[in-house]
């Protein structure tokens, strides 16, 4: 499954006008994107009013002491989901969005590099998504930071 056409910094400016309209914040939690998120999401218009903050949680016992994900295989569905609802609880906002994976060059948990996870939560649903991105570890990472942000941007409805 490919990547969105946008860059980063588009959507996290077209993500901030969203919350911004609805009076919605965000948090992150980012494990294979190490904090790429939540720069993209700082640098975004007016981020103190609508961006609650992150967890990089790059260690697997992060993920389970911090965000409350339940220990084993990390680079799964699950493993997103729970990220993204822990991070949505520890930072009492709006919407979680999270994303785990295997940047490369080499594979990790019997996955290839490339394969991605990205969750969406909120206080009443949850998606999630898996991709597959080729490319070196650099070029994962930024195309993983532009499909969770335009699944971010996918979830967040305006108010009428």
């Amino acid at each position: 499954m490919g990547g969105p056409t946008q860059d980063a910094a588009e959507l996290a400016e077209a993500v901030a006008r969203l919350l911004r309209e609805n009076k919605q914040t965000v948090a992150v939690a980012e494990s294979l994107t190490s904090g790429k998120l939540a720069s993209r999401l700082g640098a975004a218009p007016e981020a103190s009013n609508w961006f609650a903050g992150g967890v990089v949680a790059y260690a697997a016992h992060v993920k389970f002491e911090v965000l409350g994900v339940e220990p084993g295989p990390v680079v799964t569905a699950q493993c997103a989901r729970q990220m993204a609802r822990g991070v949505l609880r520890l930072l009492r906002s709006d919407f979680g969005l999270a994303v785990t994976g295997v940047g490369g060059p080499d594979p990790d948990e019997g996955k290839p590099a490339g394969t991605v996870f990205v969750s969406v939560a909120t206080a009443g649903r949850e998606e999630v998504a898996e991709y597959h991105f080729d490319g070196d570890p650099a070029a994962v990472l930024e195309q993983s930071a532009e499909a969770a942000l335009s699944m971010l941007l996918a979830t967040i409805e305006p108010r009428r």
